[in-house]
């Protein structure tokens, strides 16, 4: 965990490339779920799909770019998360209706993490404290966009192969997502009693 100070919500903290990208991110999110509203249209769920795209390559390019040019930041790493996890329960929330192996109750188990993880991020947060993303976290976010990225494309012709394996990625990604969330769990607590000890 990092501490948040005041530093990290300077401009020129705000305004790095790499937190840009991730501003970037989240505007794609209505734009992506106007698009998939329109459930006629094969043009329209291609065009979220190529926009999912483009939103996923900037999840990788702003975490690479900010090691790369050591311009990581506490609030990068704080809204880099939260905007996968906004980005990722659009789309599933909004692939329920149009593919029939994306079960409810499975949407509900994958965002139900999402949030208590977010809720989480945001009680330690409001006590001074960044909770990175886990390697076993990182592989979770890794599953769910390979499952979306198989998904969303309107290719009739490769369903077959889409579906399943897509449904295949979002199983990894839920198992992988709660194992991360007890790890996530196990480190606020350690923080939290090593903050409470006198001295500290």
């Amino acid at each position: 965990m990092l501490v948040l100070n005041r530093s990290d919500l300077s401009r020129q903290s705000l305004t790095t490339l790499p937190n840009v990208l991730t501003y970037f991110r989240i505007t794609t999110i209505p734009v992506i779920v106007a698009l998939m509203a329109a459930s006629t249209s094969s043009l329209a769920q291609n065009l979220a799909f190529a926009l999912y795209c483009v939103a996923s390559l900037t999840d990788y390019l702003d975490g690479h770019l900010a090691r790369r040019s050591n311009t990581v930041t506490s609030i990068g790493k704080l809204l880099d998360p939260l905007a996968d996890k906004l980005l990722t329960t659009a789309v599933l929330i909004m692939l329920i209706p149009k593919i029939h192996y994306v079960f409810p109750w499975l949407v509900f188990l994958i965002v139900g993490r999402e949030i208590t993880i977010t809720g989480l991020r945001s009680i330690a947060a409001a006590h001074g404290l960044i909770i990175d993303a886990s390697r076993m976290g990182k592989n979770k976010m890794v599953s769910q966009t390979m499952g979306l990225l198989l998904l969303l494309p309107a290719l009739p012709k490769l369903h077959w192969f889409l579906m399943p394996m897509g449904v295949f990625f979002l199983w990894v990604s839920l198992f992988l997502g709660y194992l991360s969330a007890w790890h996530y769990f196990l480190s606020f607590c350690k923080e939290a009693r090593r903050q409470g000890q006198p001295g500290t």
